[in-house]
């Protein structure tokens, strides 16, 4: 693997979970879009109303419309919109979450309109629900469904836990997915044709594979390629990490019923260095630093249980929308046709159940 300078400061707790975004320094660095016929379905990107970085549906239009041939999206909860508490009768905070899938399903009924454009936004929708609370969890996957408009397809419950490092607003317990609770609630999803969204770090790569052996009818999405961490105590340590990380993805792989996310490597966590330089970078740069990476997932899991993602606006602090996907096309240059079918759009649309687009 190729040397990757590794400039992120080397702490425990970084000062923001993740990168800012800046457009004037996004602006300083413009490249023609390559393959601009090639349809896309980006599987995973957010939405909110933070008042101090908002990102709702005219930014993601001006993302999706930069260029590439954006079919359809997926969204990704990130604790946008929830129900107040007032607005949950007593004791039904489980529920709150319910408010993100309907706020959700508004944008995409916008969307659906014909006034913004072809692509089909939001046309399928991952939300929250706290696993933990057991079987009681299937009263609210059942709200979901119902808010969701035909368009909820199942949950993300984040168990990225590190000692030293974190990458969401919320830290999870440690060993979650092992946990009797957890697995109990884990257990409402298949019976109701719902997916498992899995986000956490390469250590705890193991933890998943054993979930994936305990419910091989639940069907789990691995996002951002497995969370390699490359800050805090794991940064200068790129090769030893990689190594760990290659050995959990390849025996993750071997359970069929999990799909991968290639992307989210713009995340502060993983520890590439290209947002704290003083000019953004390019695809090259981009597809050279991360192509390792998904070249062992692509090798491990084949193309079509491989999806490209664009994980944005989080990771549009390190390159913008169109940079992004000229990257992942570049990486995926000698593929064939067939095989990019699957890695920019078919095995989205399966797995997300997206009608027309497989």
């Amino acid at each position: 693997m190729a040397p990757i300078p590794t400039t992120m400061p080397a702490t425990g707790l970084m000062p923001g979970v993740h990168l800012p975004v800046r457009p004037d320094w996004l602006a300083r660095h413009v490249e023609p879009v390559l393959e601009p016929d090639l349809p896309i379905v980006d599987p995973h990107h957010h939405l909110w109303n933070r008042a101090e970085d908002p990102y709702l549906l005219d930014d993601l239009l001006a993302d999706t419309g930069s260029g590439h041939n954006i079919r359809a999206t997926v969204y990704l909860e990130c604790r946008s919109m929830y129900r107040a508490p007032g607005y949950c009768a007593q004791g039904e905070d489980a529920f709150r979450p319910v408010g993100e899938t309907e706020f959700v399903n508004g944008v995409a009924a916008m969307s659906t309109s014909g006034g913004y454009g072809q692509a089909q936004l939001c046309a399928g929708i991952i939300g929250h629900v706290d696993l933990r609370i057991g079987a009681t969890a299937r009263a609210v996957l059942l709200a979901h469904i119902q808010a969701g408009g035909g368009r909820f397809r199942g949950i993300r419950h984040v168990s990225a836990y590190d000692e030293a490092v974190r990458s969401a607003t919320v830290r999870p317990p440690q060993g979650m997915l092992g946990q009797a609770d957890f697995r109990a609630g884990f257990a409402q999803l298949a019976p109701l044709n719902l997916s498992f969204d899995a986000y956490m770090f390469h250590h705890q790569l193991p933890e998943l594979t054993a979930l994936a052996r305990a419910f091989p009818a639940t069907q789990i999405v691995m996002n951002h390629i497995g969370g390699p961490i490359g800050i805090g105590p794991y940064a200068g340590r790129r090769d030893e990490i990689f190594a760990t990380w290659s050995t959990a993805i390849r025996e993750l792989a071997t359970c069929s019923n999990v799909f991968a996310k290639l992307g989210g490597m713009g995340m502060r966590v993983m520890g590439h260095p290209f947002g704290d330089q003083p000019e953004p970078p390019s695809s090259e740069q981009l597809a050279a630093a991360w192509g390792p990476y998904i070249e062992t997932v692509i090798a491990a899991f084949g193309p079509a249980r491989c999806m490209y993602e664009s994980n944005f606006p989080v990771d549009k602090g390190m390159c913008s929308y169109p940079v992004v996907w000229n990257a992942f096309k570049r990486i995926s240059a000698g593929a064939s046709g067939d095989e990019k079918a699957d890695l920019f759009r078919r095995t989205a649309a399966r797995v997300y159940r997206l009608d027309g687009l497989d």
